[in-house]
């Protein structure tokens, strides 16, 4: 598969993402998308992608007790739902 491809962008600010790629990336019509701006660049990845950078990216730091960030916020969720459910 080639790295580089040539497209053009339309009146609407659209691109075409070659058919070969997004096989590849297994991206489907309709699929949603996540664009990142880093430096001149722009970078397109599968939401399935972006969020495994996201976990990645979190995973080395701890919280202060030594839980995980996520058991930390699935916490702070369940104890906001019981408060909301007080009131």
């Amino acid at each position: 598969m080639e790295k580089y491809a040539k497209t053009k962008l339309d009146a609407n600010g659209r691109i075409v993402i070659p058919a070969e790629w997004r096989k590849a990336l297994d991206m489907q019509a309709g699929q949603t998308i996540a664009l990142k701006l880093e430096d001149t660049e722009i970078r397109v990845y599968t939401m399935w992608e972006a969020i495994r950078r996201a976990q990645e990216l979190s995973r080395p730091w701890p919280s202060e007790d030594g839980r995980s960030w996520v058991d930390e916020l699935i916490a702070e969720r369940r104890a906001e739902a019981e408060r909301e459910e007080r009131e």
